[in-house]
């Protein structure tokens, strides 16, 4: 079924450039595909409907899947420590080669309107950051949860539910059944999100076409723009930083470590799926990387689901290209909203790979970027989410190679 539907979505795109170029080379003929727009404004409609459950329970799911710190001991803090880390650093790296190449400028995608959302946050000032990122009345991430919930506060609705996670973990039993609750409810999200991605292909045909008729080929070179810059994020933070760490934190070779992991990056490059990879990352990292199977059973597992340095990297970078795009200038207050939408975001797609396009939406609408852009995206999304899968894997192999070092003594 999925394959059928990523064949219907690459027809899409396939039909879509053309449709669009040809749009803009002859204005005339937007008449033709003038139709069409009315499956692009739905498809976005759903996405936006779709980003609370998602928050909600996906990540719900993932802060709870940790279980009980103080019965796994050191090891799972420890773990968590470098999840965050490595995802920080991946993001940095994003957001640092996007705001120096800016790919997106020059896409000539102006003509939509710059939401309310969008030019509300340009206020954000350095010397006020953190006080306005906080509690600022209408953009900070303390809030009333219910009302965040009724406004679509992103920011709101991911603190709250990081604290809520974190409390059923730390009430242990009493928390279970509640837990049990939650992940049935994100498999009957997920049923839905899977429904509403079979309106991809007309979306994506339709937002697709109507982006390149608004930009022309000025807007297809940035597309190829974007995309040199993802792959040279992900090759950095997969090539440079990860066998750095592993080197003088983990103290292993990264050619050791690298010749280790080839089975693992073929299959994830093969399947764009971390926990499709999983048992074949298990296998490698105990037999060629001797990690002993307690910490690969728990630390691999564990980070295919939280631990996703190339989804949050690409995301970062996909909202900044968007907003270029449009003619948006992030502020570095609205930045560091991208910073930390994109890592809970990162949380909130793992294992989850149909739920990707929510959680691109949540990162979006967060700092009120237009949603229609993600449909320019998708053009190149399906061959990115091949390196940025494999390097999700790597980033976990890398975790357990550290942790093996540093996992507390039995």
């Amino acid at each position: 079924m999925l394959k059928n539907l990523t064949a219907w979505i690459g027809l899409a795109i396939g039909l879509g450039v053309p449709a669009g170029l040809l749009t803009a080379a002859n204005p005339d003929l937007a008449w033709l595909f003038s139709w069409t727009h009315i499956f692009g404004d739905i498809f976005v409609a759903s996405l936006k409907m779709l980003v609370v459950p998602v928050i909600l329970t996906s990540l719900l799911v993932g802060v709870t899947s940790v279980g009980d710190i103080s019965k796994m001991g050191q090891l799972g803090g420890r773990a968590a420590v470098y999840y965050i880390a490595t995802t920080a650093i991946a993001i940095c790296i994003g957001l640092i080669l996007v705001n120096v190449f800016e790919p997106g400028v020059g896409a000539d995608l102006s003509t939509a309107q710059m939401t309310e959302q969008a030019e509300a946050g340009k206020d954000l000032r350095p010397d006020t950051l953190l006080r306005d990122f906080l509690v600022d009345k209408k953009r900070g991430a303390i809030r009333n949860p219910f009302k965040a919930l009724a406004e679509g506060n992103v920011l709101g609705i991911i603190l709250f539910t990081l604290l809520l996670g974190g409390g059923l973990v730390a009430i242990g039993e009493a928390g279970k059944s509640t837990i049990e609750v939650v992940k049935g409810l994100d498999k009957a999200v997920m049923k839905v999100v899977d429904w509403v991605l079979w309106l991809a292909p007309l979306g994506v045909f339709a937002l697709l076409q109507r982006s390149l008729a608004d930009g022309g080929l000025s807007a297809l070179k940035a597309l190829a723009a974007y995309s040199g810059v993802v792959a040279a994020a992900l090759a950095i933070h997969g090539f440079v930083a990860l066998p750095l760490i592993v080197k003088f934190v983990g103290g292993l070779s990264p050619v050791e470590w690298l010749r280790g992991i080839r089975q693992p990056m073929a299959v994830a490059v093969s399947t764009a799926s971390s926990s499709a990879t999983l048992p074949v990352t298990i296998e490698a990292c105990e037999e060629n990387l001797d990690v002993p199977g307690p910490v690969a059973s728990f630390v691999l597992p564990l980070g295919a689901t939280m631990n996703m340095d190339g989804t949050a990297l690409y995301e970062a970078i996909a909202a900044l290209f968007v907003a270029q795009a449009y003619g948006i200038d992030l502020s570095l207050g609205q930045q560091l909203v991208v910073f930390f939408t994109a890592a809970a975001a990162s949380v909130g797609a793992a294992g989850i790979p149909s739920a990707g396009l929510v959680t691109m939406a949540m990162v979006f609408q967060a700092v009120g970027l237009p949603l229609e852009g993600i449909g320019l995206i998708l053009a190149v999304d399906r061959f990115l989410d091949m390196f940025r899968t494999t390097v999700n894997v790597m980033g976990d192999t890398s975790a357990a190679v550290v942790l093996k070092r540093f996992a507390p003594s039995p």
